[in-house]
């Protein structure tokens, strides 16, 4: 398998957030970046910028943490994600937070893996 892709079998290591309280301590780390992806599970936008998102994503350690939203059952905490961020809600969405600063915000087709990890890394 080369650089550049994963095999079918490999699942992308998404980290459900679930709680406000795994929010605070995820954006409280100043060590590492957190991509915070807010999904609705019923809406095939969505799914797509997700599935792309996943397939264009180009490093393979994850030297991040990546955490997905599930919207639709977790609503409050997306709520308090636009709170801490100061970013207007929308979905699907992507937010990179890394030192407690909003370093990349998209939402549905604009979803960019290349792009968050310019954002972070460069």
């Amino acid at each position: 398998m080369g650089f550049f892709s994963r095999s079918s079998a490999e699942v992308f290591p998404w980290e459900a957030l679930t709680s406000e309280e795994q929010l605070q301590d995820a954006l409280n780390n100043n060590t590492e970046a957190v991509f915070l992806f807010k999904h609705s599970t019923r809406c095939n936008i969505s799914s797509m910028a997700k599935s792309r998102f996943e397939r264009e994503w180009k490093t393979p350690d994850f030297p991040f943490r990546l955490l997905y939203l599930d919207l639709l059952n977790y609503r409050p905490v997306s709520s308090k994600i636009e709170e801490l961020t100061g970013v207007r809600h929308e979905s699907p969405q992507l937010i990179v937070v890394k030192d407690g600063e909003v370093k990349y915000h998209k939402s549905h087709n604009a979803i960019s893996a290349v792009e968050s990890i310019e954002a972070v890394t460069n």
